[in-house]
């Protein structure tokens, strides 16, 4: 990690930063809530049910409006891995795969368990979260994944026919390092990935994510991230499927006015590749953030997903101000989507002041434990 993350930053870079990791988060439960009413409906299911427009609201999933799935329980919880990862490092223990390894296991506490176990002193707060004990819909993979407390990595990586979109969805925290460099941002994103999806266009899929979310947390535009994160794949055997994604995703732009249609021409979300595509093309044609979630969700494939990578790239893009207050109010969870991101924004920008060799905030350790 380079100097620039962390160093005490200025009122005005933090409040920025701030409002990008919580636009990011929020954004992205946003997109799952609204996705997860229709997910398994076709897009004909869809306008049968809501209208020709298809969905434009909040609708109840899982025994309520705002209801998010397991996309963004994952996504939380690969935060609390790279806080993690940030204060284990006073100790010499610098690997974050490893830290965010570990965060994905307490998530897959919370998928068997019936409440937080106050005897794991490891736990921290977020896995102490009663509302995430509950299963909402994860990929096979993830749960196979996950399983056993062996780590994929890329050499060996856990299910490597497993192309499906739940690394993807989970991924948006690691743009959100905006003092790494982009390469660094890809690789780590791309490993962690491989921890439950091994076929490469899953895990190349989720560090193009990471490097486009990056880029729009650096205050970057939303095309010119996308250029950098085709030039990162380049390089990279297997990248072939998602590069073809992500320049179709490119050249739809120009091709008229956006529709249902227009998405279908891109895939139906279920491979990561097309996923990713959807949701860079959402978020490039949409209005605002409300236009391009409806543009994400009303499809024939996991509208969760593409809601989810749609909502996590327009509120990196645009922060927190930009979110539907009336969608923002109703998510699930909210209260802790907000204290986590602020705990992310605290510790990348003021971590020294936290922890370190002469600075030991108890309160703050006992929140993300070193051990």
């Amino acid at each position: 990690m380079s100097a620039a993350a962390t160093a005490v930053w200025g009122r005005a870079e933090q409040q920025d930063f701030r409002a990008r990791v919580r636009g990011a988060l929020l954004g992205g439960a946003i997109g799952d809530a609204l996705g997860a009413g229709v997910a398994s409906l076709t897009l004909d299911e869809i306008r049968a049910t809501h209208g020709q427009d298809g969905i434009g609201d909040l609708v109840p999933a899982h025994g309520r409006r705002g209801a998010v799935t397991a996309a963004t329980q994952l996504t939380l919880f690969t935060v609390d891995g790279l806080i993690r990862a940030q204060v284990r490092r006073d100790t010499g223990a610098w690997h974050p795969p490893t830290d965010v390894h570990r965060a994905y296991l307490r998530w897959a506490a919370t998928q068997r368990d019936w409440g937080p176990d106050e005897r794991r002193k490891d736990n921290g707060w977020l896995a102490r979260e009663e509302w995430l004990y509950t299963r909402r819909g994860p990929s096979r993979s993830t749960l196979v994944g996950l399983g056993d407390e062996s780590m994929g990595t890329l050499e060996a990586p856990k299910n490597p026919t497993a192309r499906d979109a739940g690394a993807l969805a989970r991924s948006a925290p690691f743009g959100l390092l905006v003092g790494w460099e982009p390469q660094l941002v890809c690789q780590l994103a791309v490993e962690c990935a491989a921890q439950t999806h091994g076929h490469p266009t899953a895990y190349l899929s989720a560090g193009a994510f990471a490097v486009i979310v990056h880029g729009l947390a650096r205050g970057e535009t939303l095309d010119g991230s996308v250029q950098r994160a085709l030039a990162l794949l380049a390089a990279r055997p297997g990248h072939q499927p998602v590069t073809d994604a992500l320049k179709h995703a490119l050249g739809a732009v120009r091709q008229g006015i956006p529709s249902p249609a227009r998405i279908a021409s891109l895939g139906e979300g279920h491979h990561a590749e097309d996923a990713l595509a959807i949701a860079v093309y959402c978020a490039l044609v949409g209005e605002d953030i409300r236009h391009g979630l409806r543009l994400a969700v009303n499809h024939d494939g996991p509208s969760e997903t593409t809601g989810i990578v749609t909502g996590s790239l327009l509120g990196a893009l645009h922060g927190e101000t930009a979110l539907p207050p009336a969608w923002l109010s109703e998510i699930e969870g909210r209260p802790t989507i907000l204290e986590l991101a602020d705990d992310f924004a605290m510790e990348m920008t003021q971590g020294p002041a936290l922890h370190g060799p002469t600075i030991n905030s108890p309160g703050w350790l006992a929140r993300y434990p070193r051990s």
